[in-house]
């Protein structure tokens, strides 16, 4: 009845009334005095929970703020334009590039337990009129304190806030003096409280509502006070921060030498060679993006000792939180060219700006695409040109392919069955013949010619009743149509 008889003195009084007693809600009247320049979780931006308010009208004059027992304050504190510049000057001096923005705040679990008390303090008044009050008829704290602080944040970065925007601004509020609020609720509802990874509470918002869902009203009331007790302090902010959704890049690339590996050779701790492919394009890009880092991933992956040539291999590279992510096509094609003049191992082709879901060509049917090779064979017997003619007219030839010895360490020990559509043979000398196949994607090139101790049936070593091994290998294509070539 206190809080009604509040709101009812409130809309009793004259337009023309200077008030200087601040009653529940705020009046549109006053405002908050400047906000303390810090705003990190070290600077408590009112320590003494009493914050000092203005009145417009008249002159100014000064009155102890009476914190919100259900917003704790942030309604209050941080809905003014002073909190707001202070956060937009942090995101300006943080240097990312951003049309939109999606602005997201993080309240303190305590808060929805608080908002729940409030609701049923209400729902139980309005019940003495006769009238009913759903939890889905009350507006959110988050939702508000949204509404009101979007368009200011918009008005003063100058872009719009959009939900879909790949730049995040945040903002963690904590209130320690009420982090007890909702342990009562782990010993009523214990099943919503299990801990969780990266998790330094149980006492997230999302179990925290979970709970208030199962619990009944009136085991509530018992355990939780409806009005909240009143807090000392407000809410204190403990980090702002920006973040920038990941942006992806892909192309094609080739590789000359053969003694540099897709991805950097780490055993034991001990890099075996100085660089890879994914390090001399990656590097680049990380730089001129600003990225942190980056996840590189490719179609297919070929060995050390072994060249990509003809149109390359498509690789996409993930950026992630990149600073600068709008480029002009002339800008990439630079970036590519800079990529191709710093190493003689490597070219790249097609670099583009990609989606994520785009990079799902790469892979898909990965299994069914073909790739062509280039091999250098040597037998142990002497060979004459006729003794290799016949496998120009082998087509589809089906092979098992166990999981090869040099690779068991990493591939799970399988069986499988692969396709080599097609092959052609150049006679080199009594000891030497190249090979050019055509082959389903995933099939062991190396082990296909020596038979990797019999693990591949049949092999060439088989099929010409010779010991054969393989002294070079060349990728010549990969036939997966993506990313779409570029002129250049």
């Amino acid at each position: 009845m206190e809080l009604l008889n509040e709101l009812q003195k409130f809309l009793e009084t004259e337009k023309d009334e200077l008030i200087l007693e601040v009653p529940n809600p705020p009046l549109k009247k006053i405002r908050l005095q400047d906000l303390e320049d810090g705003i990190d979780g070290n600077d408590n931006l009112s320590q003494n929970g009493e914050g000092s308010v203005s009145v417009i009208e008249d002159g100014s004059v000064n009155s102890n703020l009476n914190i919100c027992n259900v917003c704790l304050g942030i309604l209050q504190e941080f809905c003014e334009k002073e909190f707001i510049k202070k956060v937009c000057q942090k995101v300006e001096a943080s240097g990312f590039e951003f049309t939109n923005l999606v602005f997201s705040v993080s309240f303190p679990p305590q808060l929805s337990v608080r908002e729940y008390a409030a609701w049923l303090l209400v729902k139980q008044e309005m019940g003495k009129q006769s009238l009913s009050l759903g939890r889905n008829d009350i507006v959110q704290l988050k939702e508000a304190y949204k509404w009101i602080t979007h368009p200011l944040f918009s008005e003063e970065l100058g872009v719009p806030i959009d939900g879909k925007s790949l730049f995040e601004v945040s903002v963690v509020f904590a209130h320690p003096e009420t982090v007890e609020d909702c342990h009562f609720l782990r010993a009523i509802c214990p099943d919503c409280f299990k801990p969780a990874k990266n998790k330094q509470s149980v006492f997230t918002r999302m179990a925290v509502m979970k709970a208030l869902n199962k619990i009944k009203e009136e085991d509530f009331r018992k355990q939780f006070p409806c009005p909240p007790n009143s807090p000392k302090a407000v809410c204190t902010v403990l980090e702002i921060e920006c973040a920038h959704g990941a942006v992806f890049v892909a192309g094609r690339y080739n590789k000359y030498s053969r003694n540099l590996p897709q991805t950097p050779w780490i055993i034991d701790g001990e890099r075996k060679l100085e660089s890879s492919v994914e390090e001399l394009i990656s590097d680049h890009l990380l730089t001129t993006f600003k990225a942190e880092s980056f996840n590189f991933s490719s179609s297919g992956r070929e060995d050390v000792d072994v060249r990509t040539l003809g149109n390359g291999r498509p690789f996409a590279i993930e950026l992630v939180n990149p600073h600068r992510v709008h480029f002009t096509s002339q800008e990439i094609k630079e970036l590519q060219q800079k990529i191709n003049n710093s190493s003689n191992k490597i070219q790249v082709r097609d670099l583009q700006l990609v989606t994520r879901e785009a990079i799902g060509h790469m892979k898909e049917g990965e299994e069914e695409k073909t790739k062509t090779y280039s091999a250098l064979i040597w037998t142990n017997k002497a060979i004459q040109k006729k003794d290799i003619d016949f496998l120009n007219d082998v087509k589809d030839l089906k092979i098992d392919q166990k999981t090869p010895l040099r690779v068991l360490h990493r591939r799970p020990l399988a069986v499988r069955t692969r396709i080599i559509h097609s092959m052609e043979t150049r006679y080199v000398d009594e000891h030497h013949f190249r090979l050019y196949l055509k082959t389903q994607a995933g099939t062991y090139i190396k082990e296909f010619v020596h038979g990797d101790f019999g693990r591949t049936k049949p092999n060439i070593g088989s099929l010409m009743n010779v010991t054969a091994d393989i002294l070079e290998l060349d990728v010549e294509s990969v036939d997966v149509d993506w990313p779409p070539a570029l002129d250049d």
